[in-house]
């Protein structure tokens, strides 16, 4: 009998959700969401791809997840577990962590789901999921009885800098300064989702840290460019110590954002990285959410806004963005 390996499962279940959901890809600039030059005339022929042509790889997708809680758990134990795993192929690592991170926002928002799923899920991912959700449930508390946004950011998306860079600029960041490297890589995940949003805050604060214009000019804080993700992140570190952050991390970190959930939920992502370094390939792969008055709209890279744009506006546009139904 074949043995079914915690990879080739999360094969099957991307494979099954690619099989029944909508790719999330924007539309290319000039031509209408859903046509191309070929179907602008009806007489037109497909023409046949060059023999030369590479596989396309499939398109990516706003994962579904299953109705039962059982098989949710099933399938986040062997998500967490593929995602470790060395054989995982690496163009699989974006649709689990993609994945990973759309079950723990589903579950944080629903405590009663997550008790159920907790009840199926092995022992051994029962504290990570423990943590996640504390985590983003930090974030939850800032926003409670906020009114979602009805408009779409001013933002770009764009593709975060490789794995292995950003880990060298936190662990060297970390050794210049005494600031535990997985604090650094919390925050930038917080702050921008390691680097996908550029765009400026509305408190004016901008680059992958996320810094205000007159923090940087402070004296031994910025250095070189607000923008850059090495900059950046050692900027993030003297400022960090700056704040008193080497006595008493909180302290640091509520210099960084005045929210005791905010403190919380940083310090929780960095346990988690803490205690389990490899969990850093899952946050690493998680996409730009953005909770609206519409649901929890995936931004994907290639996202691109000069000026914030009605969310019903994007959505007759990109309708893929919006979360499947259930």
């Amino acid at each position: 009998m074949r043995v079914v390996t915690p990879v080739l499962l999360a094969l099957l279940l991307v494979s099954a959700a690619l099989a029944v959901t909508v790719s999330v890809q924007p539309a290319p600039t000039g031509l209408p969401t859903g046509t191309s030059a070929a179907a602008s005339s009806p007489d037109a022929t497909p023409a046949s791809p060059p023999e030369s042509s590479p596989p396309q790889p499939p398109p990516r997708v706003y994962p579904r997840l299953p109705r039962d809680p059982a098989a949710i758990a099933s399938q986040l134990a062997a998500v967490e577990a593929a995602l470790r795993a060395p054989d995982t192929p690496t163009g699989l690592l974006g649709e689990l962590g993609h994945r990973q991170q759309v079950t723990y926002r589903r579950l944080a928002a629903d405590p009663a789901l997550a008790a159920r799923v907790r009840s199926f899920l092995p022992v051994g991912w029962q504290g990570v999921m423990d943590r996640h959700l504390a985590a983003r449930r930090e974030f939850l508390a800032m926003h409670r009885g906020g009114r979602r946004p009805a408009v779409v950011p001013a933002w770009r998306i764009i593709s975060p800098q490789p794995a292995a860079d950003l880990l060298r600029y936190y662990r060297e960041a970390s050794a210049a300064t005494g600031i535990p490297w997985e604090v650094l890589a919390a925050i930038n995940l917080v702050e921008t989702g390691m680097g996908r949003i550029d765009g400026v805050s509305v408190a004016d604060a901008r680059g992958p840290m996320q810094f205000l214009p007159t923090t940087w000019a402070q004296p031994g804080i910025g250095k070189g460019d607000i923008r850059d993700p090495e900059d950046a992140i050692h900027a993030a570190a003297r400022y960090l110590v700056r704040r008193g952050g080497l006595r008493d991390i909180r302290r640091g970190l509520w210099g960084y954002n005045n929210s005791r959930h905010y403190v919380r939920a940083v310090l929780l992502y960095a346990e988690l990285l803490r205690m389990d370094p490899q969990a850093f390939t899952g946050l690493y792969h998680w996409e730009i959410h953005y909770a609206s008055s519409a649901g929890d709209l995936w931004l994907p890279v290639g996202y691109s806004q000069s000026r914030p744009l009605a969310v019903a506006t994007y959505l007759e546009r990109f309708p893929a963005s919006a979360p499947p139904g259930p």
